[in-house]
């Protein structure tokens, strides 16, 4: 092991890109600001609703990394222990978004942003006071603060208990089954408070509550699936970048046969939820939820909801169904940047099309600030990845990830 190149440097090539792209996110906003902000409540509600969508989709893009290396813990998965230090960097840039995200949705409800959340204003309208002991500011506030702030704890438990065996092998057999079980039982952890969060209540609050007077059961899935596809396509894309950059020797065809695997089956669960919800509300005959899909199918966010269909299933489904485009470095990138943009147009019209629904927000500002989110998970997992080793060498199942074969 001692010929692996274990330590990674930031060039200044990817330190000049992610810097000039965090400049670029916040020349954006205060521009944004400026037009938009400083207008009147409907401008303001456009501001805020890219700072909203940017936010949390890049926050939950990240944090499905922890969630991934938490998933595979439990499930005693010894093949992404090549690349599990990539993940772990990514899930760093939890603590930045997230506390961006936080301070936004704070700004959201005490700023009494209600053009964006309706429930803010519940008078008159009794089916937001019927639904007032969820929707409320002080349990929003409450369980937002919890949210982030123990994905942040336990990705950061996460990854001492990875980076403690670099400097400290295990003694014997004994220590190992040890170091597993801990390993195992805070990944549970995490895998509940995930479920408690992204796999129900959070999505529903930050999201779907734009819509307040609509809901749907499969919502929080739908979240979830989209944005943990644009996950492994993140950490895709910076396997492909270490391996070009001679970095990562021991990940193979097999290891990225195996992301490009994931990428696609989620695809297809995405696709399956995206047509599902539709599905179930067109069967039970439930005109009142039509409502949601009346901008999106039939009015002006049509294209972007097609567009979303075509690049987040079409793509994938004509593209990696191949073994060997799982297999090839090219394909796979390509796969990986196209997903994660059409992930974050699915959650634009997820945002946009509730407050706006007579006419498409989207311009340069919308990606500028894309832009600097990009740039500020390119400066932190960069960052992250060149203070502790490449590899979790004395990992106890290291070696399985060396004779990987699928």
């Amino acid at each position: 092991m001692s010929s692996l190149k274990e330590q990674f440097v930031m060039s200044p090539r990817y330190r000049m890109w992610s810097l000039g792209l965090m400049g670029v996110g916040i020349l954006s906003v205060i521009i944004g600001f400026i037009m938009y902000g400083t207008g009147d409540e409907e401008a303001k509600a456009r501001f805020w609703a890219t700072m909203l969508q940017n936010s949390v989709y890049f926050l939950l893009v990240v944090n499905a990394a922890m969630f991934f290396i938490c998933a595979t813990t439990l499930a005693m998965g010894g093949w992404q222990m090549s690349f599990r230090r990539v993940s772990e960097a990514i899930s760093v840039a939890v603590i930045p978004i997230g506390v961006i995200a936080f301070v936004i949705l704070m700004a959201l409800v005490l700023g009494n942003q209600h053009h964006l959340y309706h429930w803010l204003n519940t008078e008159g309208d009794k089916v937001l006071e019927g639904k007032k002991g969820f929707l409320n500011r002080g349990f929003f506030i409450v369980w937002t603060t919890l949210t982030i702030g123990l994905w942040i704890i336990l990705g950061m438990k996460m990854r001492s208990l990875s980076r403690s065996l670099d400097n400290n092998p295990l003694p014997n057999v004994e220590a190992g089954r040890r170091y597993v079980f801990t390993n195992t039982v805070w990944a549970s952890i995490y895998i509940v408070w995930f479920a408690l969060t992204v796999a129900s209540t959070i999505p529903w609050l930050w999201l779907m509550s734009i819509n307040a007077h609509w809901y749907s059961t499969m919502y929080s899935w739908y979240t979830f699936a989209s944005t943990f596809v644009a996950g492994l396509a993140l950490i895709t894309l910076f396997v492909v970048y270490l391996k070009n950059k001679g970095h990562l020797e021991v990940v193979n065809e097999e290891h990225l046969h195996d992301l490009g695997k994931f990428m696609f089956a989620f695809s297809i669960f995405w696709t399956y939820l995206w047509f599902s919800q539709f599905m179930l509300i067109w069967y039970a005959n439930i005109p009142e939820e039509t409502v949601y899909y009346q901008p999106r199918v039939r009015g002006e966010y049509r294209g972007i909801f097609w567009l979303n269909l075509i690049i987040n299933f079409v793509a994938p489904i004509l593209i990696l169904m191949r073994r060997s485009s799982k297999r090839n470095y090219t394909t796979i990138t390509f796969m990986a940047v196209v997903l994660l943009f059409g992930h974050w147009i699915d959650f634009y019209q997820m945002v946009f099309a509730g407050p706006f629904s007579e006419h498409v927000q989207l311009n340069l500002f919308d990606f500028g600030v894309a832009a600097g989110f990009v740039g500020l998970i390119l400066f932190t997992t960069g960052n992250a990845l060149s203070k502790h080793p490449m590899y979790a060498n004395n990992h106890p199942f290291f070696k399985e990830t060396i004779i990987h074969y699928t």
